[in-house]
């Protein structure tokens, strides 16, 4: 096999990333060397290759599910967004700049498609298969001219495309049909079919249905995969729960001990990396919520400012929201806080900020005795270290640069010699993400946090956050094997779309 396939969607967050990855842990369970390729990302979730390049979290944990080594080539182009009209972009791995998305859609999108095509053949001169994941919906006419994330790709690599609808909104046939028929001729050539994602109750009533698409459309619909409760799988998108829901939406573990622990995560403003509290939220007896009012930090027994794009910003809006007056109430009284790469910067005495937002000199909390100074470069690193006595890992990825002027040494290396971040009290901080998915430094933090907060909570001795990723990727992979026709789709990854697809009307306007 020598091939690949793009998984391309009606809209955002129809489900192409989990689609991705299930399709990717499947042929690898078959033992096809297989990698996850999306060749353009927007998103404020990322992660660090061991090489030192920033991609797409989502991309990081398709990788995963194909059990493979993440990599650049994976997600040659990322956009971080700054704002509601400009992003950073990141290419192969590293940050060249801001760029509006009227200059970016403008000229510079099409300068890159021999970027992420040499990416994409490098990919497939090394695996059997690709399995590219494509962007909002590849029926975006307005951009259809400078794509190249779905069909744009999809036409230089010869791949053929799926198309993944979710039902759970309503609408999947017209949207189906809808996509199909406002694309030209040369790309209905590619679409081979549809998939039907989040499926709730008997699928005999919709079998009408997709006999009917089928004929319309020429195409098949290639399995219809039922709505999954508890999927904690990294998304790129945004906040995939409501802001006051609880993360995955999942019924919470009862604890081992007698009281349960509550953490409430301020949601700033362009939150980046707000998986790091997935790693709470697996711990039986945690419940996690997104809170944007300081009232409802009252009864939160841990409060975490978050990773976010925009740290001056978000310094503001805590002020704004009487968020700031609850953290320096809570820092005085001796209850927990946690700040996480931007949200530790917050906690600090002084910001200096002439890259990210340029707004020179503020004054941060004043929880912590950091002062942080904006660099032009990016730091991104993987590092290792120990903290309260556990090993712990993470990644890094900020411009701040910390002055730690007092405190207690956070993350230290074996000898004992400060890495990063500091605690002042009950007042906790750190550059590094992730760092809360080591197990055993969760469960000496947890523990720290519930005799903080008098709280009889009891961190369980066997949560491994990795086996429970490994355990959601592979119900991925039971959805594909299970409810996809995979035969059909082996013949799309190995052999192309099928000869003859008919055209739909209108097709693209010229």
């Amino acid at each position: 096999m020598s091939g690949g396939l793009l998984v391309a969607g009606t809209t955002s967050d129809a489900g192409k990333s989990v689609v991705t990855a299930g399709i990717c842990r499947w042929l690898s369970r078959k033992g096809i060397s297989v990698a996850p390729f999306k060749a353009q990302n927007m998103s404020l979730n990322s992660f660090v290759t061991r090489e030192g390049a920033e991609i797409g979290r989502a991309q990081a944990m398709q990788a995963q599910a194909a059990r493979v080594e993440p990599s650049a080539l994976m997600n040659p182009v990322l956009l971080k967004p700054g704002g509601e009209k400009s992003s950073q972009v990141v290419l192969m791995g590293k940050p060249v700049g801001e760029m509006s998305a009227r200059g970016y859609h403008g000229g510079r999108q099409q300068a890159l498609l021999d970027t992420v095509v040499g990416c994409l053949e490098e990919l497939r001169g090394t695996y059997d298969a690709v399995i590219c994941e494509g962007a909002g919906s590849p029926a975006e006419i307005n951009l259809r001219r400078t794509d190249i994330v779905n069909m744009g790709i999809a036409r230089a690599a010869r791949f053929p495309v799926v198309v993944v609808g979710d039902i759970d909104r309503g609408g999947v046939f017209a949207s189906f049909f809808g996509t199909l028929a406002l694309l030209g001729p040369a790309d209905q050539e590619l679409v081979a079919g549809f998939l039907v994602n989040k499926f709730r109750g008997d699928v005999s009533l919709l079998e009408p249905g997709l006999d009917m698409l089928r004929g319309l459309t020429g195409r098949d619909t290639f399995g219809v995969l039922p709505f999954q409760h508890g999927l904690g799988i990294d998304e790129e998108d945004g906040l995939r729960v409501s802001l006051r829901g609880a993360v995955r939406e999942s019924a919470v573990a009862p604890p081992l001990g007698e009281d349960v622990l509550r953490v409430a995560v301020c949601a700033v403003p362009l939150m980046s990396n707000f998986t790091d509290v997935d790693a709470l939220a697996a711990e039986p007896g945690v419940v996690v919520r997104f809170v944007d009012r300081a009232e409802e930090l009252a009864d939160a027994d841990l409060v975490v400012v978050p990773g976010t794009r925009g740290t001056v910003r978000a310094l503001a809006w805590l002020r704004e929201r009487g968020l700031a007056d609850a953290l320096a109430r809570r820092a005085a009284a001796g209850r927990p806080v946690l700040g996480i790469c931007g949200g530790f910067q917050v906690l600090g005495e002084r910001i200096e900020d002439d890259v990210e937002s340029r707004a020179g000199a503020v004054d941060g909390l004043g929880l912590l005795p950091v002062r942080v100074r904006f660099a032009r470069e990016k730091t991104l690193a993987r590092p290792v270290g120990r903290a309260l006595g556990e090993p712990v890992e993470g990644y890094e990825i900020h411009h701040g640069v910390a002055e730690v002027l007092g405190g207690e040494p956070f993350f230290s290396d074996d000898g004992g010699r400060s890495l990063d971040g500091c605690r002042v009290g009950e007042v906790w901080g750190t550059h590094w993400h992730g760092s809360l998915e080591s197990d055993a430094f969760r469960r000496r933090f947890l523990t720290e946090v519930a005799r903080a907060a008098g709280r009889r909570f009891v961190p369980a001795p066997d949560t491994r956050f990795g086996a429970l990723r490994e355990e959601q990727l592979d119900l991925l992979g039971d959805l594909i094997e299970e409810h996809a026709d995979t035969e059909a789709l082996l013949r799309l990854i190995d052999g192309g779309a099928p000869v003859g697809l008919p055209f739909v009307p209108p097709g693209a306007p010229s």
